[in-house]
């Protein structure tokens, strides 16, 4: 997203008016990446060099979190996983992130755009990023999710996974982007995974 620089040819009272005006009425955006894919995406768009958005990491992985590039970061399930992942246990993520609810809240506050971010089929992700749809919905935060879908070759749990959450997702964003990673082997079949 490109932003102009405010520069004027006077510094009038007047000009120092607007200038603070446009400020405080450009549109707020956040991005909030939800377990560890959700995460790798934030770590990109920093790198990338994003501007005028705030980032997001979300997770369970501490380690995960630690090396992850983003504004800010919570650790979601502190008691419940003591840093160490949800295992692809979507109940767990969804007890890890309900211990984090005020920390989440106060992070999406202020945001007249959100999106959302995950790999479906995980604990973390599967769980979070609903779960911060629905904090979203409540505070009327106009929300985008953008997700994946698992490979087949991950598994019926992975998929079960990825199912629950997408339900739960429509039922609280504006726009759901549904990226399926079949479809990605199929445009990019040389593609690498390191």
């Amino acid at each position: 997203m490109a932003t102009r620089q405010l520069t004027s040819r006077s510094n009038s009272p007047e000009d120092e008016e607007l200038k603070k005006f446009v400020e405080k009425s450009r549109i707020k955006i956040k991005v909030v990446g939800c377990g560890g894919a959700g995460n790798n995406t934030i770590s990109r768009l920093m790198q990338m060099g994003i501007k005028n958005v705030e980032t997001i990491a979300i997770n369970t992985d501490a380690l995960d979190l630690l090396y992850t590039d983003a504004n800010k970061k919570i650790l979601i399930g502190k008691e419940t996983t003591r840093g160490l992942g949800a295992g692809a246990d979507i109940s767990v993520g969804r007890k890890a992130a309900e211990e984090q609810r005020d920390e989440i809240k106060n992070a999406i506050k202020g945001s007249d755009l959100l999106f959302l971010t995950a790999g479906l089929g995980g604990g973390s992700g599967s769980a979070s990023i609903p779960f911060v749809a629905k904090l979203a919905k409540e505070m009327n935060i106009l929300t985008i999710a953008v997700v994946t879908l698992p490979f087949l070759m991950e598994g019926k749990h992975r998929a079960e996974n990825a199912r629950i959450a997408l339900e739960e997702l429509e039922q609280c964003v504006d726009t759901l982007i549904i990226i399926q990673n079949e479809k990605l082997l199929e445009i990019v079949p040389n593609l690498t995974f390191s």
